[in-house]
């Protein structure tokens, strides 16, 4: 299983409104802070981000949704953090009948997901 993940960003200020914003409504805050970065979890460092070279693009990254409920409003405040659209909330059930998610792309591009697998 994995521990962490750090995301290589751009620009740390604006990728930490976004993942700030985004990731409220999944119960992630700030839980270190480290010279070139940022790391959110629940209560452990579980992503963290770091102002760095090589910045990838192109990542994709799920969060664990509790409800439907939750992924809408993951997707609303991943927005309101700077994110760009990149799949409103919805059923996907070419992935499963249940599998309900919303797409967001961070400011450097990377693919963050909210994904609920309970029926509604």
């Amino acid at each position: 299983m994995i521990d962490h993940l750090i995301l290589n960003v751009s620009d740390l200020a604006a990728s930490r409104e976004f993942y700030e914003k985004a990731l409220a409504p999944l119960g992630f805050k700030v839980v270190m802070e480290f010279p070139q970065g940022v790391a959110f979890g629940k209560e452990m460092p579980e992503v963290g981000l770091a102002e760095r070279e090589p910045v990838h693009t192109g990542v994709h990254l799920a969060f664990t949704s509790p409800d439907r409920s939750t992924v809408e409003a993951f997707y609303r405040a991943a927005l309101g953090g700077g994110g760009r659209d990149n799949g409103p909330p919805g059923l996907r059930p070419h992935y499963h009948p249940d599998y309900y998610g919303a797409f967001v792309l961070d400011p450097d591009g990377n693919n963050i997901e909210a994904v609920c697998h309970q029926p509604e």
